[in-house]
């Protein structure tokens, strides 16, 4: 499938510089471009890419100045990372093959009904109880506990596990080896020295166009619910653990940790292997750099690095000082010497 880049000017709100003609058929990161590849021009380190790029046509920001010639067809957009985004989808979309139907050998409960343009791959199981909307693709291998409820264009990707009584909202993706519902981390410590486990009634509640990263897992609440809330993004390899509220348009990056019943604001950005407390408040639109330890509540737009968690500046100044704490050592014992050697 090709598009020239008039035809992919129309579909941006761009403007052509160069063959407007000119076709491509994939896309290739700037660096790595070829003839017939789209790229995209958004980060100024990669500049330097544009002069020598083989790739046929360049998005790049309306602002953009070249230095010297361009070979490539340049389509000039307000954001170039944005609109490559929205190509992507587009391209995906017009690739995709939609599969349809059950697929045997599966398990589909008796009264469970699969509706219109729905998917049940192979050796999935669907328990009974359970509720699917239009359109549901549930891959090979997938397992939904009884009672679920699956929201309409919701995707269940090979291997993810729905643990009993979840509801997940419209238009999700579920990645492989996520598991959702699976008990909290509950034990009430006994005299001897055991752990009593503590029953964890709870469910988890996922709300529309949520997207869950591989191996990620999400626990459910003692009781009530843990609630993921609209448009949450969370990454490969996390934990989200009981009781854990995450506001809408929050988005976590791999490897990060939230403990039980901490509550997580609207439009936060954390970063990877950052670790949240328990039952503490991280305020709506705070930023969390990779491996900040956040261990109390945070105010609103905080933006926060190291461990525990201080504002970035701060953090800046402490890298600084650490790294002239060596040249303090050194004159410190440069200035005892000279003490000594005077006392002597």
């Amino acid at each position: 499938m090709e598009f020239t880049a008039n035809s992919i000017a129309a579909l941006v709100n761009g403007v052509v510089e160069g063959d407007g003609n000119v076709a491509v058929n994939t896309f290739a990161k700037i660096e790595e471009g070829k003839p017939g590849a789209i790229s995209f021009l958004a980060n100024p380190k990669y500049t330097h890419y544009i002069y020598d790029t083989k790739s046929s046509i360049v998005l790049v920001s309306k602002d953009f100045a070249a230095e010297r010639p361009v070979s490539a067809t340049l389509i000039r957009v307000d954001n170039p990372y944005d609109t490559v985004a929205r190509l992507l989808q587009i391209y995906e979309q017009a690739m995709a093959q939609v599969p349809t139907g059950v697929e045997q050998p599966s398990y589909v409960a008796e009264g469970v009904e699969i509706p219109e343009e729905a998917y049940v791959g192979a050796f999935a199981y669907i328990g009974a109880g359970c509720g699917l909307g239009k359109g549901v693709k549930i891959y090979p291998q997938a397992y939904i506990g009884h009672n679920c409820q699956i929201g309409e264009g919701t995707i269940i990707y090979p291997g993810a596990k729905i643990y009993h009584g979840c509801k997940i909202g419209k238009n999700c993706i579920i990645h492989s080896g996520a598991v959702i519902g699976a008990d909290g981390f509950g034990f009430a410590p006994q005299p001897d020295g055991s752990f009593e486990k503590i029953p964890q009634l709870g469910i988890v509640e996922i709300g529309d166009n949520v997207e869950i990263g591989a191996n990620t897992a999400i626990d459910r609440s003692v009781m009530g619910a843990t609630r993921i809330a609209n448009g949450v993004k969370l990454d490969n390899l996390i934990q989200i653990a009981h009781n854990v509220e995450i506001g809408e348009n929050t988005a976590m990056a791999a490897q990060g940790g939230v403990a039980g019943s901490a509550k997580i604001g609207k439009q936060c950005m954390i970063g990877g292997q950052v670790g949240i407390a328990g039952h503490i408040t991280v305020a709506d639109g705070t930023q969390l750099g990779a491996q900040c330890g956040i261990n109390r509540g945070t105010k609103p737009g905080d933006k926060l690095l190291g461990t525990p968690g201080i504002p970035v500046m701060e953090f800046a100044k402490q890298t600084v000082r650490l790294k002239r704490l060596g040249d303090l050592f050194d004159r410190v014992d440069s200035i005892e010497k000279e003490l000594n050697n005077r006392k002597s």
